[in-house]
């Protein structure tokens, strides 16, 4: 069983000594408020709840699952007595405005909270997980009166939140939704059809669920640009004197049944029926799908808090095993000789295991937060209605979220399978918690996007159509400015400087080739995306790696760090083991990337098969 405890010492670095969090706060109109004290306070809470009740409740919730009985679904023993707890320490609050009961301070504080959450247990954090994005929708594109309807309950964490994409006949494809909003006379609408995958759809842990669905008007044009979005609350809301929502009547939205999954089994994912349900138009008609992807933004970032999230359980989890359990002797001799063999530790490939998850926990971590200071200022212009900054951050943020979401996803499910890996046969056994920990990272490539999703979406349309290379061009400007003071450098600072002033050149270059032969081979893009996708992952996190790396070489050069001396030599080890043994794969990626597509397209699709 993996024994959860929160990396607060690394967080903690990367907020104070690597990207100077207590600067960005106090640049931050009102951001005054998430002082030190407080951050520490909101980690360290944060942190006991994750270790005392979410983790404890992990490897049991995956056991027992979730219960339908005749459209009502039971959470596993002990879930709503910890969402009680969740709720009454005003965890779901911490980032949303005031005005409608939240604390006031900025985006990236939830998402340090969410982060635990996830790493002490993915399935629970999946309901609250949720409602963030249903908030964040209504906060951007609700009328005055929707958002005092449901904002306030919301906020507290009495109601959650879900958003309906998914249905029977559709996933990625969403032109091919068929749910459809007929509008009333009364200005609402009655809502029909089916969906499917709806996580957080229906459970026992508040009494009411506000669904944001996506369905088509019936005269709305064909494909995504027919699109609409409403708000389908589970208990239909009225308003209350103040104008706040209070529950009425029960709504026509049943839950069918929910999946049998291969992980995060104690997170319910419902199929939906809503069967002339009562809905309310969210922003204009058929512009839907824009407002949904204020949710969908939203949950990719927290999907690539997932990838950190299970590479960091499996590292906790392998690293103790690895310390205790002992086999063979070490190749260089014996390393301790009271024993009949050697820990694990001591040989070179379980080093290599161990290693490559802690550079993928505590590198995916920074490359996270380096983005969440950019939707820290997203969220703000959005709050006070400065379209313009808004914009701004939002084009910005979407460089980094197919990378964050599709390439740390991925390792992180590396991360998991070492975990088991290094176990061993004891790692394929349930008691261990190490197999839990794969199933539930396997879900994190596919939904909010699938992994070649995101990579169509970052050099399609974010780096291609949508910038022409200009993203890429200011990415790589901000490496080579941090490079620039270090390539004459000797030693770890110097080798790493010229290996990033290289990468930045080579990541224009194979961009500016990608895009000159696109135009002739309709087929390139597709192809190339992926390996695309993975190249610019590896390099982004070769960048957090120097920056680590460089803070704790000054830190132990100047004698600051005297006290935390282990800690940045760590550091500094871990940047080298990645630069050496995991950047490389970035060139076999590019490699790939730039390969001609004959040998994907030339295949007869009659040919795949001869059975």
């Amino acid at each position: 069983m993996i024994t959860y405890k929160a990396p607060l010492r690394d967080m903690r670095f990367l907020l104070n000594e690597v990207l100077d969090f207590p600067a960005h706060y106090a640049a931050l109109p009102g951001g005054n408020e998430a002082d030190t004290d407080t951050v520490n306070a909101i980690l360290e809470g944060a942190a006991q709840l994750c270790e005392d009740v979410l983790a404890p409740l992990n490897q049991s919730g995956d056991s027992e699952g979730c219960h339908f009985n005749q459209g009502v679904v039971t959470t596993p023993q002990g879930f709503k007595e910890a969402y009680q707890q969740f709720q009454a320490g005003g965890w779901q609050s911490i980032s949303f405005p005031a005005e409608f009961g939240g604390q006031g301070l900025p985006a990236s504080l939830n998402l340090f909270k969410s982060e635990m959450m996830g790493t002490a247990n993915w399935s629970f954090s999946m309901y609250p997980g949720l409602s963030m994005g249903c908030i964040n929708t209504l906060l951007r594109y609700g009328t005055a009166a929707q958002k005092h309807l449901y904002l306030p309950k919301l906020i507290s964490g009495e109601w959650s939140g879900t958003m309906c994409l998914t249905e029977p006949q559709c996933g990625t494809d969403l032109a091919q939704i068929t749910t459809q909003a007929v509008p009333q006379a009364d200005g609402s609408y009655i809502l029909t059809g089916t969906k499917i995958y709806i996580s957080a759809g229906e459970h026992d842990l508040t009494d009411n669920i506000v669904h944001i669905v996506l369905a088509r008007l019936p005269d709305a044009p064909a494909g995504t640009r027919g699109i609409s979005l409403f708000v389908v609350p589970k208990f239909n809301v009225q308003a209350d004197a103040k104008g706040d929502g209070v529950m009425a009547e029960r709504n026509t939205v049943h839950c069918g049944s929910i999946e049998h999954k291969m992980g995060i089994r104690a997170s319910a994912t419902a199929v939906l029926h809503f069967d002339g349900a009562k809905a309310h138009l969210i922003f204009e008609e058929n512009r839907g799908l824009e407002a949904m992807f204020t949710f969908m933004n939203t949950a990719r970032i927290g999907t690539a808090v997932q990838g950190v999230c299970h590479a960091e359980a499996a590292f906790q989890g392998a690293l103790p095993y690895a310390l205790e359990r002992r086999s063979m002797r070490a190749l260089s001799g014996k390393k301790e000789p009271e024993h009949k063999a050697d820990a694990l530790i001591w040989h070179p490939d379980v080093r290599r295991m161990l290693l490559t998850q802690k550079a993928i926990a505590e590198g995916g971590r920074h490359m996270v937060y380096d983005a969440l200071k950019i939707a820290d200022h997203m969220f703000h212009a959005s709050t006070v209605g400065d379209e313009a900054r808004y914009q701004k951050y939002d084009t910005e943020l979407g460089f980094f979220t197919p990378i964050l979401k599709g390439f740390l996803t991925e390792l992180g499910l590396e991360a998991a399978n070492l975990g088991i890996q290094i176990y061993g046969g004891h790692g394929y056994i349930q008691s261990n918690g190490m197999e839990q920990n794969v199933r539930d990272a396997r879900i994190s490539t596919l939904y909010e996007g699938t992994t070649g999703i995101q990579a169509l979406d970052l050099l399609g349309r974010k780096v291609l159509l949508g910038s022409k290379g200009q993203s890429v061009r200011d990415f790589t400007g901000k490496m080579l400015k941090f490079a620039r003071p270090n390539l004459l450098q000797g030693g770890t600072k110097g080798a790493m400087a010229r290996t990033l002033a290289w990468k930045a050149v080579e990541w224009n270059g194979m961009t500016l080739a990608i895009m000159l032969r696109a135009p002739k081979d309709r087929e390139l893009v597709g192809a190339a995306s992926v390996d695309y996708m993975m190249y610019s992952g590896y390099v982004m996190m070769a960048f957090s790696w120097a920056q680590q790396a460089a803070k704790a070489t000054d830190l132990l050069a100047s004698q600051q760090g005297s006290e935390s001396a282990d800690f940045y030599r760590a550091k500094i080890q871990t940047a080298e083991f990645y630069f050496a043994r995991l950047l490389p794969r970035a060139q076999a990626h590019r490699q790939a990337a730039l390969a001609s597509t004959r040998s994907v397209m030339q295949m007869d699709k009659d040919h795949f098969s001869f059975s």
